[in-house]
């Protein structure tokens, strides 16, 4: 009797044990046949109620997805996976946590995936699938493994449905053609159309809040053929998604894709690339899609144009046109003006000759700066410069080159053409007619060229990186703004009264452009960086340089400094402190950033946030308290720092990823083990860390009075061979360490959910309840609290 009796609580533990693991996903499989090769693998995911199932495609480090795997060595020898595999229409809501747009489905959904089998002999294909799924207090990993029989034999699948299947929409069709220039230079057209009511998106990056971006990747790029420069794509239709919250550019019906290539190898005749997009209509979106598309360079239509990469030359001129009006206000050409067009007025005969030579004065301006920069279209009209600003030297001269116009605005130099020069040009000057303007015209850029090559150079240099006759178009505009005053004033002399008088402001600005200078030096330099991976100009290094220099120039415009050229200040204009008060908030705005404020007034001229970097996450993040680990502690036994034992987890504590070392060390320090089961990917667990871990006293116990270890159960990486085992408890194969932590949790605490927080001694036994989530930190903090507590009143 009394062992009826064992036995009888021996099942009804083993029902309770069973009764607390959560398995919120029920799957079912099915196989279609298409044809005699060809068959859709179909599984079906019955999700628990306010349960969700992932999707397959989520961004990097924002949830865990549903992923398939097949054997490696039948899709080697037995059969091809067709394509990606489809999955139903999910819901996509943004995420706070992981700051992403997050797809997960409920209820029903299915996936299908098409294979084509290339052994006859073939008979049942085999699958695993590995996926999250989580409510709304905890996540579970899951996995299961499928046999499909081909049709001719007994199906496996059991309860496999038979509703219809969900519609397999292809919006959007791929064509590639060759247009060849000469024997070497080819352009790569790639042209998608585009069905109704669906929009492509551009290759616009917006981050993890926003759509996918279209990419290409050329195969064997580099190998017979080179990519020059980037894919240029045609016009975007840009209206502002509701469901991003900004401005969107994409494409309807049709989009147009360039890509220019030199070809090495006259044998390259074929070339591939492959395409990653996303396309949406107003009701869903489609997951990201992978297609090739084959060029013929055989088939190339030749032209014998190249075509010049689509960059507005209207843009290059006007910005050219407002950097000629600000050397205008440099010491060096201000004054010219009236003394230009009174000589004008005064040596002319009649009013009309007058506005007549200055108008030709005017024009000699433009034909002398617009002949620099077709000199600089012809030296560099290839792609030769554009690949050249990619690289280091280019990137490294810029920065030499603006540090030294930088200090010769500051005045702490003059560059000067020789003395030599600027006495034959004056001397030409003195004759009449014609000639004597052009001479005049030369005289005025030489003269002036302290002032004018700094920025002229600049603009020269950006223009000449985009190649063709952008740097004709650079400087055509740069020579309007400087040749349209001397027209205008000698039109209308009278207005010369209204000019302000020289002085010390025009010092200040040419000052001011110095700083502007050395500012935009160390962006490049921060190029230079990045390409080595130096990690020297990190993001909060080079935001240091930038508040130095911007709050150097505040102090500047508020007659704090002075420089070597200023003048003796007794007072300061209006426009000037104005200036002053709008440095010095830009410098203010900029403070937050050494913390790890994003200042997006100023993306993409800081380098990025890494973890590389000496402050990863900010000023006064780099050497955080080492929590749960004091080094000095550990000895020579115990080496916490090797990979796989040990890492910087949240908040900087340093938490041990191994049991049976974080368990030694506990022994050594005597403190109570905290175990984290935890997952990269698990949403709660980083709800937990963020907002609760950094409440009350909570942080300050788990960094001081225990060790931590954190055990991901979604870590893949595989597991020594000799440490692979089949558990006889749960009948899972333990292939990787997540799948070894999970294990060892589902083993001790009966439930695979994360996250769940235990508190043992040093010997490895309980001295708490486990918890799983808990967003009350009031709660937690007690937990925690009757933990430590508990231990220590355990070792007294």
């Amino acid at each position: 009797m009394k062992k009826l009796f064992t036995l009888l609580l021996l099942c009804l533990s083993s029902f309770a044990v069973h009764a607390q693991m959560d398995d919120p996903v029920q799957w079912t499989t099915e196989i279609e046949k298409i044809s005699d090769t060809e068959f859709n693998l179909i599984y079906k995911a019955e999700i628990k109620t306010k349960w969700r199932l992932y999707s397959q495609y989520l961004t990097e480090n924002s949830g865990y997805p549903t992923e398939f795997m097949y054997d490696s060595v039948q899709q080697i020898n037995d059969f091809k996976l067709v394509g990606k595999n489809k999955e139903s229409k999910g819901i996509t809501k943004f995420d706070k946590v992981f700051q992403a747009e997050l797809t997960y489905f409920t209820g029903t959904t299915t996936f299908t995936q098409k294979v084509k089998v290339i052994n006859p002999n073939l008979t049942t294909i085999t699958s695993e699938v590995t996926y999250q799924s989580c409510d709304d207090e905890k996540c579970v990993l899951g996995d299961e493994k499928f046999t499909f029989q081909l049709p001719g034999r007994e199906a496996v699948a059991e309860n496999a449905f038979q509703n219809e299947q969900p519609k397999v929409f292809d919006p959007v069709q791929w064509k590639g053609s060759v247009i060849q220039y000469s024997d070497e230079e080819y352009e790569l057209v790639m042209t998608a159309s585009i069905e109704d009511k669906w929009h492509l998106y551009s290759q616009r990056s917006y981050g993890d809040d926003g759509p996918f971006p279209t990419e290409f990747t050329f195969l064997e790029e580099g190998i017979g053929y080179e990519a020059i420069g980037k894919v240029t794509e045609s016009d975007t239709k840009e209206v502002f998604d509701k469901v991003f919250q900004k401005n969107i550019s994409f494409y309807e019906k049709e989009a147009v894709f360039r890509q220019q290539i030199i070809v090495k190898d006259t044998l390259t005749k074929k070339i591939t690339a492959e395409v990653l997009f996303m396309v949406c209509d107003d009701e869903k979106c489609l997951p990201p899609t992978v297609k090739t598309i084959k060029f013929d360079l055989e088939k190339a239509i030749v032209k014998s144009e190249k075509k010049k990469p689509k960059r507005s030359l209207w843009a290059t001129f006007f910005i050219a046109f407002g950097l000629g009006f600000g050397v205008l206000l440099t010491p060096c050409v201000f004054p010219m003006i009236p003394m230009t067009v009174s000589f004008f007025t005064k040596q002319s005969k009649t009013r009309a000759e007058g506005i007549r030579n200055a108008l030709l004065y005017g024009l000699f301006i433009i034909i002398i700066y617009t002949g620099l920069g077709t000199a600089m279209s012809a030296l560099f009209g290839s792609n030769f410069m554009y690949d050249l600003s990619t690289g280091v030297p280019f990137n490294l001269i810029m920065f030499f080159v603006l540090l030294i116009f930088a200090f010769s605005f500051m005045g702490a130099f003059e560059i000067m053409l020789p003395n030599s020069w600027m006495n034959k040009v004056d001397q030409q000057s003195n004759r009449g007619g014609i000639i004597g303007i052009f001479f005049m015209a030369l005289a005025l850029a030489v003269v002036s060229f302290s002032c004018t090559f700094p920025i002229a150079g600049t603009a020269l240099l950006e223009a000449a990186t985009i190649g063709g006759i952008t740097p004709i178009i650079s400087m055509l505009g740069f020579s309007f703004a400087i040749a349209i005053p001397f027209a205008l004033f000698a039109i209308f002399p009278g207005w010369m009264n209204s000019l302000p008088k020289s002085g010390g402001w025009l010092n200040t600005v040419k000052v001011v452009l110095g700083f502007l200078e050395l500012a935009f030096a160390f962006k490049f330099l921060s190029m230079v960086d990045i390409v080595l991976d130096l990690h020297i100009l990190d993001r909060e290094v080079f935001l240091a340089i930038w508040v130095a220099i911007f709050g150097t120039l505040a102090m500047y415009l508020f007659g704090k400094i002075q420089l070597p050229h200023d003048s003796p200040l007794q007072k300061i204009s209006v426009g000037r402190a104005c200036l002053g008060m709008l440095t010095l908030a830009f410098t203010i705005y900029m403070l937050p950033g050494l913390w790890g404020a994003p200042l997006k007034l100023i993306s993409g001229f800081p380098p990025p946030m890494n973890g590389n970097s000496e402050s990863p996450y900010g000023v006064g993040y780099t050497k955080k308290t080492q929590a749960s680990v004091n080094y000095s502690d550990v000895s020579k036994d115990a080496p916490i720092l090797e990979e796989e034992v040990s890492h910087e987890g949240p908040h900087g504590i340093i938490a041990f990823l191994d049991y049976e070392k974080g368990l030694e060390y506990a022994k050594k320090v005597n403190k109570p083990v905290m175990i984290d089961f935890t997952g990269k990917t698990c949403v709660n667990c980083r709800k937990m860390e963020e907002q609760v871990w950094t409440e009350g006293n909570i942080l300050s116990m788990i960094k001081n009075d225990v060790v931590l270890i954190s055990l991901y159960a979604d870590n893949r990486k595989k597991l020594p061979k000799a440490e692979q085992y089949e558990s006889k408890i749960t009948g899972n194969s333990i292939r990787t360490i997540g799948d070894k932590w999970k294990e060892f949790q589902q083993v001790n605490y009966n439930t695979n959910a994360q996250p769940l927080y235990v508190i043992q001694d040093v010997n490895g036994n309980d001295i708490s309840e486990a918890v799983a989530y808990t967003p009350d930190p009031i709660a937690y903090e007690k937990w925690l609290s009757d933990g430590i507590k508990a231990f220590k009143e355990k070792s007294n």
